[in-house]
């Protein structure tokens, strides 16, 4: 009865003023951002289906004009995208996880104190200065082609299968666990492999899923090293294909035939780039959501019960 009486109270409580004000300030501050953030997609959207007329007459806003699939037809139309398609699936699904783990295996140590690791500080300091301070493109370069890694899937993913930033932000996490929960699993027998995977790992699931975003991102938006490391457009990525679509229209015009050609006079640059654009990011849209549902579920998660 009682339990009945306070949620009732506390039904009846009514808004101040002040907190009425706060709430309307809010609503509008949220809805702008979301505009602010919806809009621009939108105007990529319609770009890629409206005509190439429309686009030069400047006619698009944030709905088609004259609407045509010429663009996504002409791009979706080469086994050549379907082939960089499948080299950007095979990279995320092997460097994603590559990256994780690395990421984890590099933060664990790293955020032990000095006591027990004492040669941390240097460690924590040379990746400090390998992130401000790359070696720069050629010694990379020369170092993925002497290794035997040009042409390679591995060259697209080893040569960043250690990302220090994201190393930093986990380990940063790690070091708020309380020790007392290591300590108690080195009593009972736990080795360090164990006690990362089995206790620091599950209570570090806001972190392991913001490093895989930003894992994923980069593996998925990557289109430069595609260009260095492949001498054959068979081995590029989505990205690094699509970058060359529209650098390459003039030269496909040259070499084409007439439907290839017919194709080309019906779109532009713009709505080219609009396509292409699009295409990117529906699979980050679709992954997005289900990485938030972790981001949530995994704040709700403690480190120490009692």
């Amino acid at each position: 009865m009682e339990k009945k009486l306070v949620i009732s109270s506390a039904n009846k409580i009514k808004k101040t003023p002040q907190k009425i004000v706060f709430d309307i300030f809010n609503f509008i501050i949220i809805s702008f951002l979301t505009i602010s953030c919806i809009v621009p997609i939108l105007n990529v959207l319609a770009y890629s289906f409206s005509s190439s007329q429309a686009i030069v007459e400047n006619r698009v806003t944030i709905l088609p004009v004259e609407f045509t699939t010429q663009a996504y037809e002409y791009v979706l139309k080469d086994s050549r995208f379907w082939r960089s398609m499948v080299v950007t699936l095979e990279r995320v699904v092997l460097g994603v996880p590559l990256n994780v783990i690395m990421i984890a295996l590099v933060a664990y140590p790293l955020s032990k104190s000095e006591q027990r690791f004492p040669a941390r500080k240097y460690y924590v300091a040379f990746m400090l200065c390998v992130m401000l301070f790359s070696g720069g493109m050629m010694p990379t370069y020369f170092i993925v082609s002497k290794t035997g890694l040009i042409d390679t899937l591995a060259a697209l993913i080893l040569p960043g299968a250690v990302p220090i930033f994201s190393c930093i932000v986990l380990m940063n996490f790690f070091r708020g666990v309380p020790e007392e929960i290591e300590e108690s699993a080195r009593l009972d027998g736990a080795n360090p492999l164990q006690i990362l995977v089995q206790i620091y790992l599950p209570i570090s699931l806001p972190s392991i899923a913001t490093v895989t975003l930003f894992a994923l991102i980069g593996h998925w938006n990557a289109w430069f090293d595609g260009l260095i490391y492949s001498n054959h457009t068979t081995n590029y990525p989505m990205q690094s294909y699509l970058r060359t679509i529209v650098v390459s229209t003039t030269d496909a015009m040259q070499n084409a035939d007439i439907d290839t050609i017919l194709a080309l006079l019906n779109v532009n640059e713009t709505n080219m780039q609009s396509a292409q654009i699009f295409i990117s990011i529906i699979p980050l849209m679709i992954v997005y959501p289900f990485l938030q549902r972790y981001f949530t579920s995994g704040l709700t998660v403690g480190s120490v019960k009692g």
